[in-house]
């Protein structure tokens, strides 16, 4: 997909690239992610939230279908992908008024959005809390709540302690099933060399975010049409987190995707990319739907 006026914010990004670049961190106050923006400038906008210790080459699989339809906003994390990375511990609310910084610097009233995992953690906080700002919401592979906080707490401290490749390969073990990373071995190499590559403060912090997050409140908040995607083979968010995300949220509707772990958007890109154009194009523009 190619976009001869990607949009830029003024002074921080090449015209050629439409990518936005960081400034000064400061984990006080929003700070302006890598991000970009690429499409025909009269589609909706359409933003993409990565899972923890991907960038946006996650969505791949995705692009040339959505991008048909939308324009695509996608954005790194604190610490990934070119991102400050403050010192932490960072909050959701923080890192969900990051994303709201980031729709002001490109001019963005309202979007769609659709995240993985913590990218879908973003969209809960960002219906609930700034409701005019989503129009449409995708939830992926994610949970309102989990259950074992220590755990985040413990990887947030051997993160800081000892950096990521001593546990990358573990975490992107529970990203896809066996018989799809014995096919593919190259897909979760990848990743793999994606995690190492996370700036450990950013990573670190964002544990911390996710180690203190409850949504389950804030889920009666959402107005947005929602779609809720599980991987039925997911091990870090099974089904039963979305379910209780929409049970808790007015007028959603749950897919389980069958042979999917956590990145069921690429081991499962057909299943995955058609289950989302049927809703996001649903609420679409007709122009664009």
């Amino acid at each position: 997909m190619s976009d001869p006026q990607a949009a830029t914010v003024p002074g921080e990004a090449s015209p050629a690239t439409g990518t936005a670049g960081p400034e000064t961190p400061d984990a006080r106050q929003p700070v302006r992610l890598a991000a970009s923006l690429d499409g025909p400038r009269d589609a909706p906008v359409l933003v993409l939230g990565n899972s923890l210790g991907s960038t946006r080459e996650l969505w791949e699989p995705q692009l040339p279908a959505l991008g048909e339809h939308f324009r695509l906003l996608r954005y790194e994390h604190r610490g990934h992908g070119g991102s400050p990375a403050p010192p932490g511990p960072y909050t959701i609310a923080g890192l969900g008024a990051d994303v709201l910084r980031l729709l002001d610097d490109f001019g963005v009233e309202h979007a769609s959005y659709c995240g993985v995992s913590l990218g879908g953690m973003l969209g809960m906080w960002l219906a609930a809390n700034a409701p005019g700002r989503i129009d449409t919401l995708a939830l992926c592979c994610t949970t309102a709540r989990f259950p074992d906080t220590d755990l985040w707490v413990q990887r947030a401290a051997a993160v800081r302690a000892g950096g990521l490749p001593p546990i990358s390969a573990q975490v992107v073990g529970r990203w896809f099933t066996p018989a799809f990373a014995a096919r593919f071995p190259s897909v979760p190499a990848g990743f793999i060399a994606t995690l190492d590559s996370v700036d450990p403060e950013g990573y670190a912090g964002c544990c911390d975010a996710i180690a203190g997050m409850d949504l389950r409140a804030a889920l009666a908040r959402i107005t947005a049409p929602t779609l809720v995607i599980s991987g039925a083979e997911d091990p870090s968010t099974p089904p039963w987190h979305g379910a209780v995300i929409a049970r808790g949220t007015a007028g959603s509707r749950l897919a389980v995707i069958r042979g999917a772990a956590h990145l069921a958007n690429v081991s499962n890109p057909a299943e995955m990319t058609a289950a989302l154009s049927a809703h996001l194009l649903a609420m679409a523009s007709p122009r664009w739907g």
